[in-house]
């Protein structure tokens, strides 16, 4: 399932499908096949237009982060809180060492900033190899390094270094959590990402109070042209398109508790 999910993505991601389409128009012209060639083309120039310059990435990216909403303060006490891995960039970690963050570096950022205000509380953070390949320091370990570089005490924290997906996040985190006594902990990942995670924590029945980070969109987004920062665009429909496919994936596999879990 896991490489499954991998190749799908590698290919249906939507640039690798428009070069797919240019490839099929190519092949359909060089057998003179002069409609299917066209059918085609036309399918992977609308789609690089709509990847590269539009703002459909960031809209789609608003209504995933929108979908949970972060509470307006923070609590009034915390024992616990559960980290998503994500957040580090594995391979460059894995040369290199220290603790390069990727976009999704708040993650740990508000992970940091809640240890600090809230000395009693635990960390769990879940995170391994992601890589189809393997052979990459997950994210937790990385994460351990770093809080204790900043003054994070190592026995609040809890590590879970062997998860690939968010699935395997939850079933292992669901584990460390009843071993530990812990529960309702706050759960913290991007915003774009708490609906697929709070389908599988409660398809799993692990109690968890969303706390999203990481917002990619404005908050104010609406279908338009934009050709101002294409590179930006398709990464933004890259995010959004990645989650539906894991969304619906997950719903059909009975992995999460909806198709589109809301609060």
């Amino acid at each position: 399932m896991f490489v499954i999910s991998k190749l799908v993505w590698i290919f249906g991601q939507p640039l690798s499908l428009a070069f797919l389409f240019a490839v099929m128009g190519m092949l359909a012209g060089f057998f003179r096949r002069r409609w299917p060639g066209a059918v085609f083309s036309g399918l992977a120039a609308l789609l690089m237009f709509i990847t590269l310059f539009t703002s459909t990435g960031a809209y789609l990216s608003q209504g995933l982060e929108d979908r949970f909403a972060r509470p307006t303060a923070d609590p009034a006490d915390l024992k616990c809180m559960i980290v998503l891995g994500g957040g580090f960039d594995n391979v460059v970690t894995t040369s290199r060492g220290g603790y390069e963050m990727n976009a999704a570096g708040d993650r740990f950022v508000e992970a940091m900033r809640l240890a600090m205000k809230f000395p009693q509380a635990r960390i769990l953070i879940s995170g391994g190899d992601g890589t189809v390949t393997g052979g990459y320091e997950g994210d937790a370990p990385v994460a351990v390094r770093m809080f204790t570089a900043f003054g994070i005490d190592k026995s609040r924290l809890i590590e879970e270094p062997d998860s690939r997906t968010t699935w395997e996040n939850a079933i292992n985190t669901k584990v460390l959590l009843a071993r530990n006594g812990l529960s309702d902990c706050l759960l913290i990942t991007s915003g774009f990402h708490m609906p697929r995670s709070m389908g599988i924590f409660r398809k799993l029945d692990i109690p968890v109070v969303p706390w999203p980070v990481d917002y990619r969109s404005s908050g104010k987004e609406t279908l338009r042209f934009d050709a101002t920062q294409p590179g930006l665009n398709a990464q933004l429909i890259d995010i959004s398109v990645r989650e539906w496919y894991g969304l619906v994936g997950y719903y059909f596999a009975g992995r999460t508790s909806a198709l589109y879990p809301a609060p």
